[in-house]
C-alpha cells in the first residue's frame, strides 16, 4: 500500500486545519490489524500542531515528543513516568515554546513556576497531572537553592511506588506522598544526570534565517490543541487495560527502555507507521546527543584508561599529572577552589569502585605510593565497557612487585 504525503488534509479535527497525512490502517509490530480508534490519524494531528508552532531539531526530537504528550494522558497505565528534558546552549532556541504547545496537548498540566512543594505533593495524586517546569536551571544549576524537596520528587517521580516520607506533627505520625508523575523540564543547559537518565532529551537550536514557524497565540491557539488533547484523552482512557498490560519490544535496555516503554505503547497501540516511527527515534535521539552525559567518576575512570596507556602501574602523582595535562577534562582545576584533582580526592573518587592505591616499588624512584591497572579491570570492564581491550585483558595479572 503506498503512504499518502504526510501533510495531505486528514479532513477532520486540528489535523484538517493544519494539514496530516491519512494514515494507513493500524497494524502491530507483527503486521496484524490493530482493532478500535484510529489512533494514527491523532497522532499525525498532534505531530503536525507541533510542527506547525515549533521547530524542533530533527524528525526523531517530533516523533518522541508528540508521543511523550499522548502518554500523559495514559500515566495510570504506566510502570514509569519518562520526563521530557527540553534543553538549548542559549536563550531564544523555542524551548518555552515547545512547553506552551505541550501544555496545551498534554493531560492535566500543572505549572511548577514558584509553586510551593506543598502544593506540588498535594497535587499529585492516583491520577496524577503532568508537571511543566520552565527555566528548569534555576532549579538544578551550580547556584540554585531552597527547591531541596522539588528537586527530589522530581528524581523520584519516576518510577512507582517511590513516595516521599513526611511526619505530620498534628496527626503524629509519618505520612508516604505519592510522587509518581511524568514531568517537563525546559532550561538553558544540561540537566542533572539523575534527570537526563531518565529523560526523553531534546537539544533545541535557535531558528536559521529561512526556518519559520507559525506565530502561538495562546487565547486563538491554545483552545486547538485543547480538543487535540479531547481527542487523546477519549481514544488512550478507554484502553489503559491493554497499555497497561503491553510489553513492546525495546531496541534499547535498562533505564533506557524503563522510559521509552510508554511511548512504544503508545506508538504500538497507535498503529500505522508509528511504531516503526518511535523505535527509529529512539536511536536517532541517542546518536544525536553527542555530548559526554557521563558521570564524573566515570569520566574519571574513563580519563584514567587513557593516561595508563600500555603501562601495568603508575605512581599517584604520576597519574594525577596526566589526568591534569588533558585540556579538555575538568581535572586542571577540579575541587571547590580550583586547585586541581588532589591524591586524597583521587582516592575518595576511585574508591567507589574497590579501587586502592598501594605502596609499590617503581624503578628510580623507590617504594610508594601508586595505582596497578588490575585494580581497574572490573571497573573498566563494568562501566566504561566500549574502552576495554583484549590488551586489558591479558595486563590484569601482570604488574610491578609490591616489595
Amino acid at each position: 500500500m503506498s503512504t499518502p504525503d504526510r501533510h495531505e488534509p486528514a479532513g477532520q479535527g486540528l489535523g484538517a486545519e493544519m494539514g496530516t497525512k491519512t494514515p494507513t490502517p493500524p497494524q502491530s509490530p507483527t503486521g496484524s490489524a490493530v482493532p478500535g480508534p484510529d489512533g494514527a490519524v491523532i497522532l499525525d494531528d498532534l505531530e503536525a500542531a507541533l510542527r506547525r508552532y515549533v521547530f524542533l531539531p530533527s524528525d526523531a526530537a517530533v516523533v518522541a515528543v508528540t508521543l511523550w504528550i499522548a502518554a500523559t494522558h495514559a500515566q495510570p497505565a504506566w510502570a514509569h513516568a519518562p520526563r521530557l528534558v527540553v534543553r538549548a546552549p542559549e536563550k531564544r532556541c523555542g524551548k518555552s515554546r515547545l512547553l506552551d504547545v505541550v501544555e496545551g496537548a498534554c493531560h492535566d498540566p500543572f505549572i511548577t513556576v514558584n509553586a510551593t512543594p506543598a502544593a506540588v505533593y498535594r497535587s499529585i495524586t492516583a491520577d496524577p497531572p503532568t508537571m511543566l517546569v520552565d527555566e528548569a536551571d534555576t532549579i538544578f544549576g551550580p547556584a540554585a537553592t531552597g527547591h531541596e524537596d522539588l528537586r527530589g520528587l522530581l528524581n523520584a517521580g519516576h518510577q512507582r511506588n517511590r513516595p516521599a516520607k513526611r511526619y505530620d506533627l498534628n496527626k503524629n505520625k509519618v505520612q508516604s506522598i505519592s510522587t509518581f508523575a511524568m514531568a517537563a523540564l525546559a532550561g538553558i543547559g544540561r540537566m542533572p544526570d539523575t534527570i537526563e537518565d531518565r529523560a526523553v532529551v531534546v537539544q533545541m537550536r535557535r531558528r536559521a534565517p529561512g526556518e519559520h514557524v507559525a506565530p502561538y497565540r495562546l487565547r486563538r491557539d491554545r483552545p486547538r490543541l485543547q480538543r487535540l488533547a479531547e481527542r487523546l484523552n477519549a481514544w488512550l482512557r478507554n484502553d489503559l487495560t491493554a497499555l497497561e498490560a503491553a510489553e513492546p519490544s525495546m531496541p534499547v535496555e535498562d533505564r533506557a527502555a524503563d522510559t521509552w516503554e510508554p511511548l512504544i505503547a503508545v506508538a504500538d497501540h497507535a498503529g500505522g507507521d508509528w511504531p516503526d516511527r518511535a523505535r527509529i527515534a529512539i536511536l536517532d535521539l541517542q546518536s544525536e546527543d553527542t555530548g559526554d552525559d557521563r558521570s564524573e567518576r566515570i569520566r574519571l575512570l574513563a580519563d584514567c584508561h587513557q593516561a595508563f596507556g600500555t603501562e601495568t602501574a603508575l605512581p599517584t602523582m604520576r597519574l594525577l599529572q596526566l589526568l591534569r595535562a588533558d585540556p579538555e577534562a575538568p581535572w586542571a582545576d577540579y575541587g571547590p577552589r580550583s586547585e586541581g584533582l588532589t591524591a586524597r580526592r583521587l582516592g575518595a573518587l576511585l574508591g567507589e569502585y574497590d579501587i586502592q592505591s598501594v605502596q609499590t616499588q617503581f624503578p628510580g624512584l623507590g617504594r610508594i605510593r601508586g595505582y596497578h591497572r588490575a585494580a581497574f579491570a572490573d571497573a573498566w570492564r563494568r562501566y566504561t565497557p566500549d574502552l576495554v581491550t583484549n590488551s586489558d585483558d591479558r595486563s590484569q595479572g601482570s604488574s610491578p612487585p609490591m616489595s
